[in-house]
């Protein structure tokens, strides 16, 4: 029992970061737009944003793209089936000011590249009892 026990804890942070990578994965198997590259992928699950306590599961790809925001939102919207997944918004540096609590979840491959760069982005729904049991969320 007690092996039991203690494979689940070690589990917890384990699930939860695998649900993230699938936020991240599912945004990767989407087709991409015209004149569009793929720069880089992130995924992150802990608490990003917001008050109180609760798990996050955040995904986003980095675009380098010849469109513009307005393009790309309207590209995106096709696969958006709620207001929290494929997001886009301008990448200006290698940080994502919007995440509250997690300064170092960066795009590496931005920096010293000469384009026009954008970020995809969605929040994914995480996987019972281990929503709740990783202290990351509190």
């Amino acid at each position: 029992m007690f092996t039991m026990i203690c494979l689940f804890i070690i589990s917890i942070p384990v699930v939860n970061n695998l649900t993230a990578k699938g936020v991240e994965n599912h945004l990767k198997s989407l087709p991409l737009p015209p004149d569009t590259e793929l720069a880089a992928s992130v995924s992150r699950a802990d608490k990003l944003t917001g008050n109180g306590n609760g798990m996050q599961y955040f995904g986003a790809i980095l675009l380098r793209s010849e469109l513009t925001l307005y393009e790309l939102e309207t590209f995106y919207s096709q696969y958006r089936r709620t207001e929290w997944e494929c997001n886009v918004v301008s990448q200006k540096e290698p940080g994502l000011d919007f995440l509250d609590y997690y300064d170092e979840l960066r795009f590496s491959q931005y920096e010293d590249v000469p384009g026009n760069f954008y970020i995809v982005y969605s929040w994914g729904d995480g996987v019972k009892p281990f929503v709740t049991w990783d202290l990351r969320g509190h």
